[in-house]
């Protein structure tokens, strides 16, 4: 899914599961309702079989949560395996990288963004009121990395709510929620360059982000903040 071993690790340690399981090749996470990216079993070596598949499904099933793969964009031979025994394809997702030096040449205008942990009662209701639940809040909690939480403000408003953890050289901002009626106003930009300068002051690199392929509109920030695409994955699930 991601060639480059320190955002392959990044990108699970800053959002992690509230348990894990083995299930002969794979890993599955035990989400609580933390979303898909927690609640999904991934291929953690080579060499799973088929009965494998039924193992993670088995364990998935134990903790009351659907059964879901993450699969990454070139791995044909699981997606085929997995269709055969009934899962299906969906949410494409590519995963997102710029260096920390590019996003922050541009300096965050002065009381636009703000760095804070843990979390103020007004980041917790953008959250709340857009697609960041108290479950995947409480993913937040768990990650035993250096963290903060990030407010941004326009129009003298809180208008912005973001999540950034980073591990080692890697950076992963997450949670990224602006409010319905300050959007287009550059919130989001001034959120990621703002991740970006903490991330640069804790020794990271680099910032990457995993954004769905069918949001056209948040790519198109993206792209035009200088991230790259590296890598990306869908899930395969079933009733």
């Amino acid at each position: 899914m991601i060639a480059d071993p320190d955002l392959a690790r990044a990108f699970e340690t800053t959002w992690p599961a509230a348990e894990y399981a083995p299930a002969g090749g794979f890993l599955v996470g035990r989400g609580r309702g933390g979303g898909g990216r927690v609640s999904s079993a991934r291929a953690a070596r080579p060499g799973w079989t088929e009965a494998d598949i039924a193992r993670a499904e088995a364990i998935q099933r134990g903790w009351n949560e659907r059964p879901m793969f993450r699969v990454a964009d070139d791995d044909t031979a699981l997606a085929l395996a997995l269709a055969a025994q009934g899962f299906r394809h969906g949410t494409p997702t590519a995963i997102l990288a710029a260096d920390c030096a590019r996003l922050i040449a541009l300096p965050v205008p002065p009381l636009t963004a703000f760095a804070i942990w843990p979390p103020l009662a007004m980041q917790r209701d953008i959250w709340n009121d857009g697609n960041v639940s108290a479950a995947r809040q409480a993913v937040m909690e768990r990650v035993a990395l250096p963290k903060t939480a990030l407010l941004g403000r326009v129009q003298d408003r809180a208008a912005g709510a973001a999540f950034v953890a980073l591990d080692g050289p890697v950076a992963m901002i997450h949670a990224i929620e602006v409010v319905p009626a300050l959007r287009r106003q550059g919130v989001a930009g001034w959120l990621i360059r703002t991740a970006a300068a903490w991330a640069e002051a804790q020794g990271a690199t680099r910032l990457a982000l995993a954004v769905g392929r069918a949001n056209t509109g948040a790519r198109a920030v993206y792209d035009r903040l200088g991230f790259a695409e590296l890598g990306g994955y869908g899930y395969w699930s079933k009733d």
